[in-house]
């Protein structure tokens, strides 16, 4: 047995077994097809929903450009939620080159949240092509031009009201409940990697078990289901 098994199996014996499957029923439907960028977030109420939005449609990793402002969930909206994310700050001068080039490298496609002549709804986006970033932009400015100029493809939401534009946070839910839906009945492998799903539920059980770090040190190396030493 695998090293990181036994740990799981032996934190198990510290939580009651509903609390162990809601964590493996959420990391089974984990996703990191799909990812989400974040542009400078001034208000801390805009940053805490994303996230939460996140966390609920089963987005694991967020990136955020911090090259303006620091992206500071509030604790008392965000709820906790952001123990279960992700999040990947860049604050470099050339933060968003250095952010694009990471996920293409990743083969992740560019997807900018901007109405642009070529740009499509999230009913006809394709999801099946690869896996993408979505970009959201500024709560004031929008998409960056950084962003716009090394898009690979643009999405926007339809509207019919006299509204022009939506605040972010409820255009990242729309967006992400919709594409999240559409990914899980589309695309094939969607979820995460079988080892990526054992490392995240390793991690979740020390973040639920309390005094979990001094358990595992006390767990007796000669028992049979020992944390095997590397």
């Amino acid at each position: 047995m695998e090293r990181i098994d036994r740990q799981i199996t032996y934190l198990k014996e510290f939580m009651t077994e509903e609390r162990f499957q809601v964590l493996r029923r959420a990391i089974d439907l984990r996703t990191d097809y799909m990812t989400v960028c974040l542009e400078n977030i001034f208000h801390p109420q805009n940053a805490s929903a994303v996230i939460r939005s996140c966390e609920a449609f089963g987005i694991q990793h967020v990136h955020a450009v911090e090259v303006l402002t620091r992206f500071k969930p509030n604790v008392n909206i965000v709820r906790g939620t952001d123990k279960w994310v992700d999040i990947h700050r860049y604050r470099s001068a050339n933060a968003f080159v250095e952010l694009i080039d990471a996920l293409r490298s990743q083969g992740y496609r560019i997807v900018a949240t901007s109405p642009q002549i070529e740009d499509t709804t999230p009913e006809a986006f394709d999801v099946t092509r690869g896996k993408f970033a979505l970009f959201f932009g500024t709560e004031h400015a929008g998409i960056s031009e950084q962003v716009l100029q090394r898009a690979d493809e643009f999405i926007k939401i339809p509207m019919y009201g006299m509204v022009e534009s939506l605040n972010i946070s409820v255009c990242a839910a729309i967006l992400l409940y919709m594409l999240s839906q559409r990914v899980h009945t589309e695309v094939e492998n969607w979820q995460l990697s079988e080892a990526a799903r054992k490392e995240y539920l390793f991690r979740w059980m020390m973040e639920s078990v309390k005094d979990s770090k001094r358990i595992l040190e006390r767990f007796d190396p000669a028992d049979p289901r020992a944390i095997l030493s590397e």
